[in-house]
């Protein structure tokens, strides 16, 4: 079949994972890269196994000039809704990198926007296309862990200080002229763990939350939060509860817990890896396959297959998002609750603090063990 003519908006920084991606997928005529967006083009050697692609910091140009049927987004947060919706008058369908709005009014616009111009959007969240979490959903529809009592997602990450300096908005929650960006652990960087979360209770929708508590801290010099918790109410009644950091003290795989009355399922969501514990069996490790999004959305134009993200999917996590935007400031961390290791920050004792919120289904501020720095922190409504 015919390639879809694609431009990538923003080709540095993860977008280099988006243009290895459009090259495999160029090799099976799935699509083909027409337009690079980027204030600065790229040279020859990034755009290596492509011939013939216009580059411009004019993204609405690009699109014209291109006639691109598709647009994969990867620009700094606070620009998502505006660039989505240049594309959808167009006619140009996208794929639009994860968080997709800093704020629920510009979700709103974003989700009214592609609807009204009829174009298919599909929300970045690599980690819902995992084969894992519909195995999961068996799992669970089957009684195989009983009933389900809760969900924890831990996530133990380590960012230098260059992380926080690589743009502008890094680490802010909004820019000097008050444009929203919400650029914190639980929003941006592990935002996976609570899409992945709420996506193993099967409440995704914004609907679907009934409730947020959050507890923010950070021990960089920032604006926004690098060591969170949350926990989400849904209509189901069921718990899910986040605790992330960047300030690790080994760095690990995030995960996520499905806790059964009789047993508990992982999920290692980035390895598509899944472990089921349950009593009068041993434990039992798979691994799944995962579909690409940028392919499922190539699906979708050809052959009608559903969306995988689309960004009614996502409502129930920008109810999370617009939560910690309207939360008090973090609270900062003292120097002693930190240390530094070379070029970053260490809280001290987070990876355990991470793993026993995962296991217990509680806040920061409710576990039964030492929390430096971290007692006293009061939950945001």
């Amino acid at each position: 079949m015919t390639p879809i003519p694609l431009v990538l908006a923003g080709a540095r920084g993860h977008g280099r994972w988006h243009l290895d991606n459009i090259r495999r997928l160029q090799r099976h005529d799935a699509v083909r890269l027409v337009g690079v967006c980027e204030l600065e083009p790229l040279d020859a050697a990034a755009l290596d196994g492509f011939d013939g692609v216009a580059q411009s910091p004019d993204f609405a140009g690009l699109l014209d000039t291109t006639g691109a049927g598709i647009a994969v987004i990867c620009t700094p947060i606070d620009t998502h809704t505006t660039l989505a919706l240049t594309a959808a008058r167009r006619g140009t369908h996208v794929l639009l990198e994860k968080p997709p709005a800093p704020s629920w009014a510009e979700f709103r616009r974003l989700a009214d926007g592609v609807r009204e111009a009829g174009t298919a959007c599909q929300i970045g969240f690599q980690s819902l296309g995992s084969h894992a979490l519909p195995a999961i959903a068996g799992l669970v529809a089957a009684g195989t862990i009983g009933e389900v009592t809760g969900i924890g997602a831990a996530g133990a990450w380590a960012r230098d200080q260059a992380y926080f300096r690589r743009s502008p908005w890094a680490g802010k929650r909004r820019l000097d002229d008050g444009t929203d960006v919400v650029d914190g652990v639980l929003t941006n960087p592990l935002a996976h763990a609570v899409a992945t979360a709420l996506a193993l209770d099967g409440s995704t929708r914004a609907e679907d939350v009934t409730g947020i508590a959050l507890e923010l801290a950070r021990a960089n010099d920032i604006e926004a939060d690098d060591t969170s918790c949350a926990r989400i109410t849904t209509t189901r009644g069921t718990p899910v509860t986040v605790a992330v950091t960047l300030c690790a003290e080994e760095p690990g795989e995030p995960y996520v817990v499905v806790h059964g009355s009789h047993g508990r399922v992982t999920l290692w969501y980035k390895q598509d890896r899944v472990l089921l514990q349950r009593a009068g069996h041993g434990p039992e490790e798979t691994l799944h396959g995962r579909t690409d999004l940028l392919e499922n959305l190539v699906a979708h134009l050809r052959d009608g297959a559903a969306l995988l993200v689309p960004p009614e999917r996502t409502g129930a996590f920008m109810r999370l998002v617009d939560a910690v935007r309207t939360a008090p400031e973090p609270r900062r961390l003292p120097e002693g609750a930190w240390y530094a290791d070379g070029n970053r920050r260490v809280v001290k004792g987070i990876d355990a603090l991470v793993r026993a919120s995962a296991d217990t289904l509680s806040l920061f501020s409710e576990l039964d063990r030492p929390r430096p720095g971290l007692s006293g922190l009061e939950n945001s409504p």
